[in-house]
């Protein structure tokens, strides 16, 4: 056929290699498109749920970003030309994170998330120059969610680290040198609780005398804080003690439950706050068992020059 371009096996092999490499590089910007679109639609719906359990500024703030989330599915849908549905699994985790980590712990994470899409979005930005709108939306919800952190319980995270680190100190080290005195499990469970529960109220005195001293308008509420963060930590230290007959047993299962916990209130101090998570996690790790390790010594030796047989 006249006017026909002929191509070598060598030039057809080209062709055949650049089409192919074209067509999965539009899969890998249509699989990304998907993703964002997905994510836009689950974050709508995580922002409206959070939205309910909040009042006054916070909601209408929550409910603002789940519009402007829903808008951006919208926009990703004109491209994808697809209907997404959100994934239930991130609604229910996020529920569940607001329901026992609170507002400010839930936006924190959400803010993080939102770093992510920014960062994301600029890959598309050379083959989608309109996505600018929605990276500066995402730039000003990051704005907006740290501007309206206002949660109660975050002006009393001093009080709620006080009775925390007392209660795991002091606990810690009366636990291990009880369990080396006493080495029955039922007995230091006994002594352990009456000895915890004697030292959150004498914490949450002091709070509260420490407080209403510095002119605080809620001194009682500090205290309350600091009591139910040193009960905690004391029903979770004691508990070993009455589900296992063996000391040594119950000794160290307390000991995880230090560890976890110490991980807990740490990476919820972190996320809500500017502290650094692997020097306080190590920090109070290393004071918690020093403190230990220093009661099992005295428990030992006690037991020995005192002769205790129970």
């Amino acid at each position: 056929m006249k006017g026909s371009i002929k191509f070598s096996k060598e030039q057809n092999c080209s062709i055949i290699f650049f089409k192919a490499k074209l067509s999965k590089e539009m899969e890998k910007i249509e699989e990304l498109i998907e993703d964002f679109q997905k994510r836009e639609i689950t974050e709508h719906f995580i922002y409206r749920k959070i939205a309910k359990g909040v009042n006054g500024n916070n909601r209408k703030v929550l409910e603002k970003i789940a519009d402007d989330e829903l808008s951006h599915y919208r926009k990703f849908r004109e491209y994808s030309k697809k209907d997404l549905k959100p994934d239930k699994f991130f609604i229910f985790l996020y529920s569940l994170i607001f329901r026992f980590f609170g507002l400010t712990f839930t936006i924190k994470i959400m803010e993080r998330n939102e770093e992510k899409a920014q960062r994301n979005y600029s890959n598309l930005l050379e083959e989608f120059p309109e996505l600018k709108t929605i990276i500066d939306e995402e730039e000003r919800h990051e704005k907006e969610l740290i501007s309206m952190i206002n949660e109660e319980r975050l002006n009393y995270v001093g009080s709620m680290v006080l009775g925390l680190n007392d209660a795991l100190v002091e606990l810690t080290g009366a636990l291990a040198g009880l369990s080396f005195a006493i080495q029955k499990t039922h007995f230091v469970a006994i002594a352990g609780l009456i000895t915890g529960i004697a030292a959150s109220l004498s914490m949450m005195s002091s709070e509260y005398l420490s407080k209403k001293s510095e002119g605080d308008k809620n001194p009682l509420k500090a205290s309350l804080y600091t009591g139910i963060a040193y009960i905690i930590a004391v029903l979770l230290l004691v508990i070993p003690f009455f589900i296992f007959k063996r000391y040594l047993i119950a000794l160290l299962f307390s000991l995880i439950n230090v560890v976890i916990i110490i991980f807990i209130f740490t990476f919820f101090i972190s996320v809500t706050t500017v502290l650094d998570f692997k020097k306080r996690f190590f920090e109070m790790i290393f004071i918690s068992f020093g403190v230990a390790g220093i009661s099992f010594i005295i428990g030992i030796g006690l037991r020995k020059i005192i002769g205790i047989d129970i």
